[in-house]
């Protein structure tokens, strides 16, 4: 996971290794009992050979998913879309432990760590997103429904915000 800063935004985002190894998870669950090869999920997904490669190598490291040598060789998931989650993926395919900050990835790495005050509220915001992405699977990932969440996880919507309109007020003075 990468925080890109710039002058003009700050945004959380899923890093290209990350997203293209969804992409391979989720392609390889659509077909669970095939076997792929790297070239042929490359050009299927029109990622590079180089980089599924790696993909594939980091995963099997992690038990994601299986190889296996000779003619009909290839690689298989490891255990079924549904119990691999996108925290797992990410845990498979980042150099550095998951946080969305550098105290709550690498604890001791922040100068001004000790007396930090928002530092626990980083470390409650981190642990909520990192639930969220163990709660969600590559089998939640083929699907073209939304992932439901519990209701006191759902982002608020407008549509859902009740608002009314203000309303001038008089003040006055007893005389």
């Amino acid at each position: 996971m990468v925080i890109v800063a710039s002058r003009r935004q700050r945004v959380l985002r899923i890093s290209k290794i990350i997203d293209y190894g969804t992409l391979v998870l989720t392609h390889m669950a659509g077909s669970p009992d095939r076997v792929f090869s790297a070239s042929d999920l490359a050009s299927t997904l029109g990622l590079g050979q180089p980089t599924v490669s790696k993909i594939l190598k980091l995963l099997g490291q992690h038990e994601l998913v299986i190889s296996s040598r000779g003619a009909r060789g290839g690689y298989m998931l490891g255990k079924p879309a549904s119990q691999i989650s996108v925290a797992d993926i990410i845990d498979a395919l980042e150099e550095q432990p998951f946080g969305l900050t550098e105290c709550t990835a690498l604890p001791g790495a922040c100068s001004v760590e000790a007396g930090c005050h928002i530092r626990t509220n980083w470390q409650r915001i981190n642990a909520i997103v990192r639930r969220t992405l163990e709660d969600v699977s590559v089998a939640d990932m083929i699907r073209s429904t939304p992932i439901e969440f519990p209701m006191n996880m759902q982002p608020v919507t407008k549509s859902s915000v009740r608002t009314e309109a203000a309303r001038p007020t008089t003040w006055s003075q007893s005389k």
